[in-house]
């Protein structure tokens, strides 16, 4: 069975009210991502990141709960390890991004995408994720693409 078949895609939006560089930044420098990507309940750190197209990055994030969680890379830690397969400056940034897992349900690679829409007000920042492992819940998953885009935009209105 052709799991990728199962498999489907997600996303989020929220509009930023500030211009489309300091969201686009934000998100390109690795010492200001890891700042805010992590969603609610959860921490990283970079452990490598080439920002380029055909660059390569590796990304830890740990669960900062005292239960464990079924199917991630280790108990409570995820690693992701993701390819720029596109960098339109303030505009879009596409990604590969794959899940390190036993469990074929939640491992495998994921197109993330962040559209950047210059609009009246600020950036609509949309993230689409295609490929959706499917042992991600996608309940799960909209609400940890919802607090990513709440922390984003936190974080730059600080700036």
């Amino acid at each position: 069975m052709n799991l990728s078949r199962n498999r489907r895609t997600d996303t989020a939006s929220k509009v930023i009210p500030v211009p489309p560089q300091i969201v686009y930044l934000a998100i390109i420098n690795p010492d200001s991502l890891i700042q805010w990507l992590p969603p609610e309940g959860m921490s990283g750190k970079i452990d490598t990141y080439d920002c380029r197209e055909g660059g390569a990055y590796k990304m830890t994030l740990t669960y900062e709960l005292d239960e464990l969680i079924l199917g991630k890379t280790a108990e409570n830690t995820d690693v992701a390890e993701g390819t720029f397969l596109e960098l339109v400056p303030n505009q879009r940034i596409v990604q590969s991004v794959n899940f390190n897992s036993e469990d074929p349900a939640f491992s495998g690679e994921m197109i993330q995408k962040w559209i950047l829409e210059d609009v009246s007000g600020g950036t609509n920042v949309t993230i689409v994720c295609e490929n959706v492992p499917e042992g991600i819940r996608k309940e799960d998953h909209d609400t940890g693409l919802r607090s990513t885009l709440e922390n984003l935009a936190a974080f730059t209105e600080k700036l």
